[in-house]
């Protein structure tokens, strides 16, 4: 589908024209979105607006990282969208001082946000095209702060029930996190570079004021990555938290074994002892020989476990 917009010399707004009727050159500047483009609208890119073969490669072939890219007669931005699933979505805009195209292969709702913004607002009409790749950008990267915000919000909730019990499923969770920062982490981090790129190119020229909008940006991206680093933080800090846990519950459970399986030597030792069945063991055949010995068994145990319990081995598996 191809939507547009054009904005006459008068300051009119026009709408849904077919893209043959931007050749009568009555427009101050227009806006055509190529959303969820047939093949045979994809052609358009070429034969109509006669865009650079390279820059229409970029948009119909593969995923590009976040760029800028410079021709004679206009400016290619690649830009990433995040959907719900956290997955990147590729965005190209061919932006000139007559003209904005957006080409996307997938629903962006934020191209449709900023439509409505610009029907509603004739004041920015006569900012141009600048302006207007100013809000495509900034509604794009508006849109990452909830995703942020939702891993965030799960982690720190998830942060106050980790406890030994939690352990495997919890850590599962975390991984699938931490695996969700690292795709957000891979689209925000270009995209800060891009607008890097933005305001420090001398061929983007940009006022005063537009610099401002996209300084605006690329502090959001700054703030973003400092969350998405900081909960990448977080996650790791949970990791190491139920390594300690576990690691700690284990060294008591061998605690455990370790003194029972102490106490145990010299009482199988002297169950063997006398277990042996040999004919000449006189104490064998003594009246009290077995509550000799039971007795002597359960002094040991007494006497170990008050050793084990004076060197303070019994707290190092306390629950």
């Amino acid at each position: 589908m191809i939507r547009t917009i054009g904005i006459t010399k008068d300051q009119q707004l026009v709408k849904g024209f077919p893209i043959e009727d931007i050749n009568n050159n009555h427009f101050e500047w227009y806006w055509v979105d190529f959303d969820c483009p047939t093949t045979e609208e994809e052609l358009l890119l070429d034969t109509f607006f006669h865009f650079h073969p390279l820059a229409i490669e970029d948009c119909l072939l593969r995923l590009q990282r976040p760029k800028l890219d410079f021709y004679d007669d206009f400016h290619f931005f690649v830009i990433h969208r995040v959907n719900e699933e956290l997955a990147a979505e590729e965005v190209n805009i061919f932006v000139s001082n007559k003209f904005i195209v957006t080409f996307h292969k997938n629903t962006a709702p934020e191209i449709d946000r900023v439509q409505n913004i610009l029907e509603k607002q004739p004041k920015n009409w006569e900012r141009g095209t600048v302006y207007l790749t100013y809000q495509v950008i900034d509604k794009i990267v508006d849109n990452y702060f909830p995703l942020v915000y939702k891993i965030e919000d799960h982690l720190n909730a998830l942060e106050d029930e980790l406890n030994y019990q939690s352990n495997l499923n919890a850590m599962k969770i975390v991984f699938e996190f931490r695996s969700d920062l690292l795709d957000l982490r891979r689209t925000i981090l270009p995209m800060r570079d891009l607008l890097y790129r933005i305001l420090n190119s001398y061929r983007f020229s940009l006022n005063k004021s537009e610099r401002a909008y996209f300084g605006d940006i690329y502090d959001h991206l700054l703030k973003l990555t400092e969350m998405v680093e900081s909960n990448r933080e977080l996650t790791a800090d949970m990791r190491d938290s139920y390594m300690a846990m576990s690691s700690s519950r284990m060294n008591g459970i061998m605690m455990t074994l370790t003194i029972v399986s102490t106490i145990f030597i010299p009482l199988t030792f002297i169950a063997g002892v006398y277990g042996m069945n040999f004919d000449n063991m006189p104490e064998l055949h003594g009246k009290y020989s077995y509550f000799i010995v039971l007795g002597i068994m359960i002094l040991i145990v007494i006497f170990m476990l008050a050793v084990f319990k004076w060197k303070g081995w019994f707290k190092l598996f306390k629950p």
